[in-house]
């Protein structure tokens, strides 16, 4: 059993399932994907997002408006906690900060990731993250606002051991997305490998980041398949022992048990 904890199955190209979304869900069955995660990046398009997956009692979603989105809604306290009322809302985001995408003064972008941390303590979920070129930062904002009470993801991890370590003092999980596949990224191998099992995630982050050897098409969770027996590889782990334990940390992080 596989749990995809970060995707966006709203935003996958149905055009290769016939326009099927059942068929879709059929082949991402195959690969053993018992559990889903959705993941919310703007206010606008939540409640077709949430009509999506209503009906399987697999998937679960999150509320919250994307680091990198500029020209959207700007979500309020209130507005999130609302969204979070929902059935089948487990966490706040995704949100936090990218560096990479975005420059210039960037406090609105700041101000949002505060926002979502003040929400996710105001309902008590937990958050997941999206951090990019911005670790100071981002490790500042969640200590200062006390991410730690309600803990969360910091998701399509990238960034090196000392930054996992540190979130992992918070109280927060690491996700591992098919950038564990690519060639040239042997650092986040070498980070990956040192992350405790207790402590790591998997995700496909589709339709984005196919892992190899399907990088440049259409990513779907199925896929998550392929990462787990990747860290298993670098981790000298069993794919099941990574798959059970992965399925049960997500199980706990976003209160499913």
């Amino acid at each position: 059993m596989f749990f995809d904890s970060h995707c966006h199955l709203d935003r996958i190209d149905l055009a290769g399932f016939n326009n099927d979304f059942d068929q879709l869900l059929k082949t991402i069955e195959q690969d053993a994907v018992t559990r889903m995660l959705c993941i919310g990046v703007n206010l606008e398009s939540f409640d077709a997002m949430h009509r999506r997956i209503g009906a399987y009692a697999h998937i679960f979603c999150t509320a919250g408006v994307h680091p990198d989105y500029e020209d959207v809604q700007e979500p309020s306290v209130e507005q999130l906690c609302e969204l979070a009322q929902h059935d089948k809302v487990v966490a706040i985001g995704e949100t936090g900060l990218d560096y990479f995408h975005q420059s210039g003064e960037l406090d609105w972008q700041r101000n949002r990731f505060i926002t979502h941390i003040e929400a996710a303590r105001e309902c008590g979920l937990p958050l997941v993250i999206h951090t990019r070129d911005a670790r100071e930062d981002t490790l500042a904002l969640l200590r200062k606002h006390r991410a730690q009470d309600v803990g969360g993801v910091l998701h399509c991890f990238t960034e090196d051991w000392s930054m996992a370590q540190a979130a992992i003092e918070l109280g927060f999980y690491i996700s591992i997305s098919g950038i564990v596949t690519f060639h040239q990224a042997q650092n986040v191998r070498d980070m990956a490998s040192q992350i405790p099992l207790e402590r790591l995630l998997i995700e496909t982050d589709a339709p984005w980041l196919s892992p190899a050897p399907y990088r440049g098409k259409t990513n779907h969770p199925g896929r998550v398949r392929l990462v787990a027996e990747k860290l298993a590889e670098i981790r000298g782990e069993s794919v099941e022992q990574l798959a059970r334990e992965t399925f049960n940390n997500a199980n706990n992080l976003f209160g499913l048990n």
